[in-house]
């Protein structure tokens, strides 16, 4: 049923469970699904007089795309040949960096994502972070500028070692003995795609990561986790045990759906089953247009790839083999714009009916 991303938000705040893991392809609205849970959570305590920054913080931790907003490059130092990370004045930063002292954990968490010869510099006041690079001998590249992708894992890193003391201090039941009594009533920790720019062995890395801290979370805090890597999705699916799972889909009205899922990745929405899935529907509907030819192919293609045939048309029936190669190449890449009509025949609805039906009854889809 297609609904709204604030009665998505509703539905993962009634939610019991410790863990929420909900899968996304780029562009579906994940950050937008973020923002939405937090100004919810915010608006609950209304009758609260604190600013917005302190119910945030009261309430819900969360890690998006805004997150880094927090962080720019001083621009006037650039011009003067030099690079500097400015960190924007915020509470989350001051207690983490300046009454927590952890910047040495987040060089070695962003280290453990990087290089280890990468290495961050924070400035006394901790408002500027520059960077160096080891070499051999003892020799040290001062003053670099970092890529954008190593940017993102120091951010991350920051909020992973921010995470790290909350959970730490929520797991001393007694509330006197915390060193702050500033997340007593936190409740949700919402992470958002903290995978860009990783290989797959730091991505699998982060997500282990990931899943431990979880487990050793003691208190009633519930994390919500969103992300468009398979990968990523795979190995925390099957390194927590209490998580439910979801797809989060957006249609072209504008409207959205949260899918329940069952199993990681590989048995519940990789591409090539969100494509048969499209087929299916526009079969069973009756609603086949000629981009779906494009889509068939396509779910051709990823088919053959995985089974290791070195052509697409190799699945196709025997008997029939070149002439629905030709069907299908015309129809899906024509250059003949002006004469194309987005409605098909009726022959040509059947022959993608066909087609989808073949690939399915002869090549193990389940």
């Amino acid at each position: 049923m297609n609904t709204t991303l604030r009665n998505i938000a509703e539905k993962l705040d009634k939610n019991n469970r410790k863990v929420q893991l909900i899968y996304a392809f780029n562009g579906t609205g994940k950050t937008r699904l973020s923002q939405t849970f937090k100004n919810l959570i915010i608006s609950q305590r209304k009758d609260d007089k604190e600013n917005n920054a302190a119910l945030t913080r009261h309430n819900i931790l969360y890690y998006n795309a805004f997150t880094e907003d927090l962080f720019a490059w001083n621009n006037d130092k650039h011009q003067e040949g030099e690079h500097q990370l400015i960190i924007q004045p915020n509470s989350f930063t001051d207690w983490i960096l300046k009454d927590q002292g952890q910047d040495q954990n987040i060089v070695r968490y962003f280290q453990s994502y990087t290089h280890q010869r990468l290495q961050p510099h924070f400035n006394e006041d901790f408002s500027a972070i520059t960077f160096s690079l080891a070499g051999d001998n003892d020799q040290r590249i001062d003053n670099i500028k970092i890529s954008k992708g190593e940017e993102n894992n120091l951010i991350w890193s920051i909020f992973f070692t921010l995470i790290n003391l909350v959970i730490a201090e929520r797991n001393i039941t007694d509330k006197s003995e915390r060193s702050t009594n500033e997340f007593d009533h936190l409740r949700y920790i919402f992470i958002d795609d903290p995978v860009s720019s990783l290989d797959e062995n730091h991505l699998i890395q982060l997500a282990v990561d990931i899943a431990q801290l979880i487990t050793s979370c003691e208190s009633d805090i519930k994390f919500i986790i969103t992300t468009h890597n398979p990968l990523f999705y795979n190995v925390l699916y099957n390194e927590l045990t209490s998580k439910d799972s979801y797809i989060l889909r957006r249609f072209e009205d504008g409207k959205f759906a949260l899918e329940e899922k069952k199993g990681d990745s590989n048995r519940s929405f990789s591409y090539h089953l969100y494509l048969k899935q499209l087929l299916q529907e526009a079969v069973k509907e009756n609603k086949i247009e000629k981009y779906h030819f494009t889509l068939l192919r396509n779910l051709y293609e990823k088919t053959a790839s995985f089974l290791g045939y070195p052509q697409w048309s190799d699945l196709l029936p025997g008997d029939k083999k070149l002439y629905l190669t030709r069907i299908i190449n015309f129809t899906s890449h024509s250059t003949l714009s002006n004469e194309m009509v987005s409605e098909p025949s009726e022959p040509e609805k059947q022959t993608v009916a066909f087609l989808l039906n073949h690939l399915l009854k002869n090549y193990n889809f389940k």
